[in-house]
């Protein structure tokens, strides 16, 4: 009987073989072992998460035909198991764009030939090496290399909306900011969690009330679930553009160790920090350090956005925390997009390897200063028309301003109603609210898009509006 996988010259490759169908099948058992909370561990560190994860996410299990990629990846391998369309079926060859200035990037075949087809799920490898690179420089994790993890989503979005599909079943509760991100509210609302709203200030989340919330829970909240997560926007928050500042956080992440809380550190506007320590070099201004930054134990879960440094249009975000969670999220896009658009990825990649760090420090600095003069300019039309009608916090970071009006009980009643007729929209507060029934006086402004002459003619608009109504 002829058995040529015993030759010397095969042994070694079906060596190979049987070591990573190894790595594999321990992937998979780790990855796909409970069924039902509670009903197997999955920790990391000091975190048991199969506590935190629903029963849906603990049911998941890896793609079968995904875990063979690495296999078909081997030197020499002839596969016929890819259910990969014919890449010679497809049009495009590469691409050439021209950047602002007059520059160009390109994509070329060989780059252009991995966008066009089906990626790994967590994201093209060039793309996870750029944003663990930058990970590391930005936040120091201090999670052993092979404790934390990284997975590319369709915008941070995305990563929102499937970690609460993830960590949230109905009946839990979940403690986030108010006011609120409208896009969380809305992911959040129909799994029939029960949201519990900490109070904020011009310096965003007060661990107070964290506290006060967590140590009087069976009191206040009687059988309700205890909460197990965290939400918050800690640099330039949406709506309140309020930022967490340093000692605030290092309070607040303790509170999360003594009370057993996962922190879901939702942070696009991360780039856009306004005022602050700026680098000599480069002229960025760097934010607080992040909760990410700080994280001992395992218990943060970041998001990341290209979407206000890059374009809104790719549709790049990024989830970076303890390798359990980012596992069960990248099962969770293996059932649902399988990966993020290649070509976005592509694109984004080609136009960071030309910049190099230096290139990227100085487009984030340009767009902070964009957005800097854009805030100033803000705040003094509204020093000039809204003085002793409203009050509001200079932001630090963002684009938002979050702004009181003086003498109204309703804001979504005067913008649907009188500002409609005087041509001038802002958000009313209701909308941002954990409790949207209860009127308020707040209003989001942003300073991102309106040209200056508008936002100026915007809120004087707003300014005659108010006197009008204090003089009735």
């Amino acid at each position: 009987v002829i058995q040529p996988w015993r030759s010397p010259e095969v042994r070694p490759k079906m060596a190979a073989v049987r070591s990573v169908l190894g790595g594999i099948m321990q992937s998979v058992s780790k990855a796909g072992a409970g069924t039902s909370r509670g009903a197997s561990t999955i920790s990391s560190g000091k975190v048991d998460y199969s506590k935190f994860l629903n029963d849906v996410s603990l049911a998941r299990q890896p793609s079968p035909i995904r875990t063979l990629m690495p296999i078909a990846a081997l030197p020499g391998m002839i596969s016929l198991g890819a259910g990969n369309p014919n890449p010679e079926a497809f049009p495009f060859e590469s691409a050439v764009i021209k950047l602002k200035g007059g520059s160009t990037v390109e994509l070329e075949p060989e780059l252009m030939k991995k966008a066009m087809t089906y990626g790994a799920t967590p994201g093209l490898q060039e793309m996870l090496d750029w944003a663990r690179e930058q990970q590391v420089r930005e936040h120091s994790p201090k999670l052993d290399n092979a404790d934390w993890d990284i997975a590319f989503t369709t915008g941070s979005q995305d990563a929102i909306s499937k970690t609460c599909d993830m960590l949230l079943s109905k009946g839990d509760s979940l403690l986030v900011e108010e006011p609120c991100y409208p896009g969380t509210l809305a992911v959040v609302n129909p799994l029939g969690v029960n949201m519990v709203g900490l109070e904020t200030d011009g310096e965003g989340l007060k661990p107070s009330s964290l506290e006060d919330i967590m140590k009087n829970w069976e009191r206040t909240h009687g059988g309700e679930r205890r909460p197990r997560v965290l939400y918050t926007i800690p640099t330039g928050q949406n709506p309140s553009g309020a930022t967490i500042s340093a000692a605030r956080k290092h309070q607040i992440y303790n509170l999360a160790c003594e009370y057993d809380l996962l922190i879901l550190e939702d942070d696009p506007y991360y780039f856009l920090q306004l005022d602050g320590d700026r680098d000599p070099a480069s002229g960025l201004c760097r934010p607080p350090p992040s909760f990410l930054s700080l994280d001992t134990e395992g218990r943060v879960l970041r998001f990341d956005s290209l979407s206000k440094v890059l374009s809104s249009g790719l549709r790049i975000g990024f989830a970076t925390g303890p390798s359990p969670l980012i596992q069960r999220l990248v099962l969770h896009m293996q059932t649902s997009a399988l990966c993020t658009s290649g070509l976005s990825q592509a694109c984004a990649y080609s136009l960071l390897r030309s910049w190099g760090k230096g290139g990227w420090e100085k487009h984030v600095a340009e767009v902070q200063s964009l957005y800097r003069h854009r805030r100033d300019h803000f705040i003094a039309c509204a020093e000039r028309h809204l003085k002793g009608l409203a009050e509001w916090t200079t932001p630090e970071a963002g684009m938002f301003v979050w702004i009181k009006l003086l003498g109204i009980e309703d804001s979504k009643a005067l913008i649907e109603g009188p500002a409609r007729e005087e041509k001038v929209l802002l958000v009313p507060g209701q909308y941002f609210s954990t409790t949207p029934d209860r009127p308020s006086a707040y209003v989001r402004a942003s300073f991102s898009t309106a040209s200056l002459d508008d936002i100026d003619e915007a809120l004087r608009r707003l300014g005659a509006l108010l006197t009008k109504c204090r003089a009735h």
